[in-house]
């Protein structure tokens, strides 16, 4: 059991940095890890069981942000794609938040259409050479490294690119509001030189491996969401009980029972889909349905119960001390990393059959 009473204080870039540091060293980051890997060679239920702790201790959906980015976009990765000498040299490194890392796709002219990015890479006799612009990289500018996916030879394809590398310059701008202390920034690459060794997959194996890393991160990013969503709910409990208007409680008001009453069906809701996406990953079933429907619900869920929390607070949820105003920010953003909700929508039509991602047969 990590002592999340020893958590740095949030802040700035640097706090940002040791809060992932101290997770990893209290080895948050091994779950569903196998122990040939270093990991704890558990399951995902127990991930999900870990991060829901850290969620109700923390109260950071910026550092639950960025753990999810590191895991889903080069820890796992890794896992699945790296080549035995690449799994020797980065995942020690990784797993103990010795390298703090994540993965670029997004850019600013292409967001949910990964064919239309145009980060390219050309191969030389020497290695890689990378020219490209990422926007709203979590984890950027503080990763240590980064899994950035561009086009080889007009292929989709993964490359490790090292903060320190040539050409490279891993941006703290355009600043965003919503999950802040998971740093966030453009990846501007102009001329980056790597070693032929940081290819990580097969050239063309891009689609697939932001496919795999995207379900994972939609699948349990909200783990440590109902975390929070678990405090949050105790709070306004806490605070209706306390609250005395016209001599009687406020939790006596049916108005506020029922918004409360809402905010534990959501919060159960969101849980029963996390742990079913577990149950599948735990049993060697695909979830690319189940997470779409995970993130979809439990962004809605999270925002929804946000607004219902300071609504029940009144002004008094306002202020910045309360907590309760900077999550709804928070769970705005939830609404769009990993996928807007309308991309979950367009996927979730797709594998039933129907929608525009559907393409017929005959």
């Amino acid at each position: 059991m990590i002592d999340y009473q020893q958590l740095p204080p949030s802040g700035d870039l640097n706090a940002s940095k040791l809060r992932l540091n101290y997770c990893a060293k209290n080895e948050l980051l091994k779950h569903a890890v196998a122990t040939e890997h270093n990991g704890h060679g558990d399951g995902f239920q127990e991930l999900v069981k870990a991060h829901i702790n850290l969620g109700k201790h923390c109260q950071d959906t910026g550092l639950i942000l960025s753990i999810n980015a590191h895991i889903w976009g080069s820890i796992f990765p890794l896992i699945l794609y790296g080549s035995k000498a690449q799994k020797q040299v980065w995942l020690p490194a990784l797993l103990s938040g010795e390298l703090i890392a994540g993965h670029a796709i997004t850019e600013p002219q292409s967001g949910s259409d990964i064919n239309a990015l145009t980060t390219t890479a050309v191969a030389t006799e020497s290695g890689f050479i990378l020219n490209g612009h990422k926007r709203f990289i979590t984890n950027t500018p503080m990763a240590d490294a980064l899994l950035i996916y561009a086009k080889l030879d007009g292929k989709l394809s993964g490359f490790l690119v090292k903060k320190q590398d040539i050409g490279t310059n891993f941006s703290d701008q355009p600043s965003v509001t919503g999950c802040t202390s998971a740093t966030m920034g453009d990846v501007i690459l102009q001329d980056c030189v790597i070693p032929l060794d940081r290819q990580l997959g097969k050239t063309g194996a891009g689609g697939m491996m932001i496919q795999n890393a995207l379900e994972l991160e939609r699948a349990f990013i909200f783990a440590g969401i109902i975390g929070i969503m678990q405090w949050q709910l105790k709070q306004v409990i806490k605070y209706s009980r306390e609250r005395i208007l016209n001599g009687v409680h406020l939790g006596s008001n049916q108005a506020i029972s029922h918004k409360i009453a809402e905010m534990q069906c959501r919060l159960d809701t969101c849980l029963l889909w996390v742990n079913e996406c577990a149950r599948l990953k735990d049993t060697g079933k695909r979830i690319s349905l189940a997470s779409a429907q995970t993130k979809l619900i439990a962004s809605e869920a999270f925002l929804q119960s946000s607004l219902d929390a300071v609504q029940i607070f009144g002004a008094t949820g306002l202020l910045e001390a309360n907590k309760m105003i900077g999550l709804v920010q928070d769970a705005m953003a939830s609404r769009l990393f990993s996928g807007s909700s309308e991309i979950q929508k367009n996927i979730i039509a797709a594998l039933l059959g129907t929608g525009s991602g559907y393409r017929s047969k005959a």
